[in-house]
């Protein structure tokens, strides 16, 4: 009886269900930057002149996940390699894309295609498309995504169209379809963690989410060789009718505004990216531009952005060449919207947006 009732109490502990990649180490003599991971893809930004043909990086994955083919297989990375990661109870699996890139610029955003986030660890498979990827194809070959908050917009909206999501594209752009923002409410749960809207952002970097910290959610820069001059767009923008702080009170007599700005900045071993807690103040930023005439208009509106040198800064060109700075273009239909204060219905479109830039040789 003894016997039968430790067996009773024996429960087997039950097998992982998670299928993800959570680093990735490669040779770092080749790397300008750590690799970035997104839910299905790994970047790897290399130093030009590579030879790519012959790399064997090695994953680490979530607990008792395996990898096909398998961690440190040398495979030739002059195209992408796609990797299949099966979940430890052999349920779910995951596809990801293992990518170099050169850092070339990809300087014209059209923002004609989308992709869509799916989840193979829901109850669909990963059928499910919940909100729409901006996505442009690279110089290289490679893919360049650009960054959201949607996925934390997800966590309390997951039923929603993803055209509900405060990113989204639109059928009405200046040339076709074009990027929307729209400061969304994030309901109850959103106000519990003193984030009450959601404001519509675009960016190029990654999104990680922090619940501790939301506003360092965003992880801002890609590596740029080049200097870059002038950013230039077109817009339209409708601010929503009541502006509200993050602890989700009226602010009377105050009037939402967007921004449109783009930072470059110097990478070091204690700040690899910037976030929505320093992407305007740090000391690392070199020269920023960032629009100042802006209003409230239906019609498609041009902006010319001049990169402005901040103040004693200048640019190495020894760490140009080398892939020792970042640059970011950062977008959102709330100018606090990083603190969560705003407008709910705030909308920003944007579209034919070109970053014009000189090679540091000249």
């Amino acid at each position: 009886m003894g016997a039968c009732c430790l067996s009773s109490c024996i429960r087997q502990e039950a097998l992982n269900s998670e299928a993800d990649i959570t680093t990735c180490k490669i040779s770092s003599d080749i790397l300008l930057r750590d690799p970035v991971i997104t839910n299905n893809k790994v970047t790897l930004y290399v130093n030009d002149g590579t030879d790519l043909s012959n790399l064997s990086p090695q994953f680490t994955l979530t607990d008792g996940a395996t990898i096909s083919p398998a961690s440190g297989t040398a495979l030739n990375f002059n195209t992408p390699q796609n990797y299949t990661v099966t979940s430890q109870d052999g349920k779910w699996k995951k596809q990801y894309t293992v990518e170099c890139t050169f850092a070339n610029p990809v300087t014209e955003y059209h923002f004609e295609d989308v992709k869509y986030f799916t989840d193979p660890s829901d109850d669909s498979g990963g059928k499910k498309q919940y909100y729409q990827i901006f996505n442009n194809l690279a110089f290289d070959g490679s893919s360049f995504e650009w960054g959201s908050g949607n996925g934390g917009f997800m966590i309390t909206h997951s039923d929603a169209a993803a055209t509900d999501y405060p990113t989204c594209q639109d059928d009405n752009g200046y040339i076709g379809k074009c990027a929307k923002l729209t400061t969304c409410s994030t309901g109850q749960l959103g106000a519990m963690f003193g984030a009450p809207i959601a404001a519509g952002n675009l960016f190029i970097g990654t999104f990680e989410i922090n619940l501790i910290d939301m506003a360092k959610s965003t992880h801002f820069g890609v590596p740029f060789h080049y200097i870059p001059k002038e950013l230039v767009g077109y817009y339209t923008y409708k601010a929503g009718d009541k502006y509200t702080d993050k602890s989700n009170n009226e602010v009377v007599g105050k009037k939402d505004n967007f921004d449109i700005y783009a930072i470059f900045y110097e990478v070091t071993s204690d700040v690899q990216y910037l976030d929505g807690t320093n992407s305007l103040t740090s000391n690392n930023i070199v020269s920023i531009a960032r629009i100042t005439d802006k209003k409230e208009t239906d019609t498609w509106t041009r902006f010319v952005i001049p990169f402005q040198l901040r103040t004693g800064k200048t640019i190495d060109p020894v760490k140009l060449k080398n892939g020792q700075y970042n640059i970011s273009i950062i977008m959102s239909s709330s100018i606090d919207g990083a603190t969560f204060n705003g407008a709910v219905g705030s909308t920003l479109r944007v579209d034919e947006m070109q970053l014009f830039y000189e090679s540091g040789n000249n």
